[in-house]
């Protein structure tokens, strides 16, 4: 039976509490009253300093006896959970144990009543190895992390300009109406003439499906194109996410070489029946693949029927070099699949991207998108197509060129003074270091002792799709932290490489 307690001075929150209290469940009443208040406790329902009902009022409510409602609170108040006040009643402590959910699960239900949720899972994603990055990277002197945005760079009055003119009443319905499987078509449009070019594509409307960023492009294409008896190649160091993604749908996931030149074009290509491929600015190492090697695969992917996926996912980051056409403005008879994404150059928390390929697949993607979120948030498109419209992008993009060609030249100064010939300089620019140690190396014991000293770096081994012999690399950011912490912060990882050599 639930009870609603509406104790007479209680708080509002006190006041929405309900207690579920089945008399056929074997557990006593009174390990029922407190797993409910334990629960609220733990999830922030009921804050510290929050009176509990009296006894004699829960237990009227409850239709109980006030001894088991005492008992109840007596049994909380030894662990930590309610304080006694004299004269005054129970309140929730001012520093209740902590336990984690597990525990708090267990405390609110019986084992035995617990389903086994183990049994039920088709597939553990939570099993794959994935980047970890700290969520508090913010608070660290030194973060040298890949893929977030400096605030100090981002034009927010610009940005609020877009936010309110999207607000105009003439274009309220963009943003406000479900789509139910159609985009903006004002930043389709932006796509098309702003940002394609750029790359030497030409698409038309029905060649362009907007995305939840790249990744979300890249689940899309492997529930279409792919089952158990799939081969996809991936590059090997190559994107995590990609190759994760990619094995749940695909029957195998084939490590495909690297070198200077970007993906090597070997036997390996053989058994695939696609390949993903970063040929602009490689993942993570950062080299690019020449025009040369470019036709090359487009011509393998022709003459066997083959599908290519083009994750160009940092063109807007080339500002040291002339870009290099996409492979998708090479591929003529519809071979590649290029992905796109605005992360990098706007926020990676807007999470927009773009699908660019033959009507046919982009018919199926817009239907699969439609069963998963029927369309990007209506507003983010708008505001991003104005932003794009009205020219802030483009002086953005300027102005984060700007920057990273100073904060790369700084860095690798900083490098080759202090880890001569680990990290050659990438022709196409970016913004991040690929670096390879010696071999006694070990990328993520360097991680925790520099976390120790404020200093994020990210470990090489986890873009392999096996780490053994690859622990000896690790990537360094620099789109977030301030030019002026980068030296400062290289050297301190000196100091730590310099004791790891050091160490017996």
């Amino acid at each position: 039976m639930l009870d609603l307690l509406v104790p007479e001075g209680a708080s509002d929150t006190m006041r929405e509490l309900i207690f579920d209290i089945d008399r056929s469940q074997q557990a006593t009443l009174q390990s029922q009253i407190r797993a409910t208040l334990v629960n609220a406790i733990l999830s922030g329902q009921l804050p510290p300093g929050s009176p509990t009902p009296s006894t004699r009022e829960l237990a009227r409510k409850l239709m109980v006896s006030r001894n088991t409602v005492t008992l109840a609170y007596l049994s909380m108040a030894d662990d930590g959970y309610l304080e006694a006040r004299d004269r005054s009643g129970f309140y929730v402590a001012g520093d209740p144990a902590l336990f984690s959910r597990a525990q708090m699960s267990q405390a609110a239900k019986p084992e035995k009543d617990r389903l086994r949720f183990e049994s039920l899972f088709k597939l553990k994603a939570s099993q794959q190895r994935n980047i970890e990055k700290p969520l508090n990277w913010h608070d660290y002197p030194y973060p040298f992390i890949y893929g977030q945005s400096d605030p100090a760079l981002f034009p927010i009055a610009e940005w609020r300009e877009c936010t309110r003119q999207s607000m105009n009443r003439k274009w309220l319905d963009a943003w406000t109406d479900d789509r139910f499987t159609e985009d903006d078509p004002m930043l389709v449009d932006q796509i098309r003439q702003r940002l394609l070019p750029r790359r030497g594509i030409s698409a038309g409307r029905d060649e362009i499906l907007v995305t939840m960023g790249a990744q979300n492009a890249l689940y899309l294409l492997a529930h279409l194109l792919m089952n158990r008896e799939t081969r996809v190649g991936v590059e090997d160091p190559g994107y995590p996410d990609a190759r994760n993604i990619f094995s749940l749908s695909a029957g195998e996931v084939v490590p495909l070489s690297v070198d200077a030149g970007g993906l090597v074009l070997d036997e390996k290509l053989a058994g695939c029946g696609m390949i993903y491929v970063t040929p602009s600015h490689q993942f993570p190492t950062g080299v690019t693949m020449g025009i040369e090697r470019r036709r090359a695969l487009i011509d393998w992917a022709r003459r066997n029927n083959r599908l290519i996926i083009e994750d160009d996912y940092e063109f807007e980051a080339n500002y040291l070099s002339e870009p290099t056409p996409a492979l998708k403005a090479l591929d003529g008879n519809d071979p590649v699949i290029y992905v796109g994404s605005l992360s990098k150059s706007l926020m990676p928390g807007l999470r927009l991207g773009y699908l660019v390929a033959a009507p046919e697949i982009i018919a199926e993607a817009r239907a699969l998108r439609r069963l998963m979120l029927r369309h990007p948030p209506g507003n983010n498109q708008r505001v991003a197509a104005l932003f794009l419209a009205l020219g802030y992008h483009d002086r953005l993009i300027g102005r984060l060129h700007r920057t990273y060609r100073e904060r790369q030249a700084i860095l690798s100064k900083a490098l080759d003074e202090a880890f001569p010939g680990w990290a050659p300089v990438s022709r196409f620019g970016g913004t991040s270091c690929w670096v390879t140690g010696p071999d006694w190396l070990v990328g993520e014991s360097l991680k925790q002792a520099a976390l120790a000293r404020g200093v994020v770096i990210e470990p090489g081994e986890i873009f392999f799709a096996e780490p053994d012999g690859h622990r000896n690399h690790f990537r360094l950011g620099f789109s977030s932290i301030p030019t002026e912490r980068i030296a400062p912060g290289i050297a301190l990882l000196a100091d730590l490489v310099r004791e790891a050599e050091l160490a017996p």
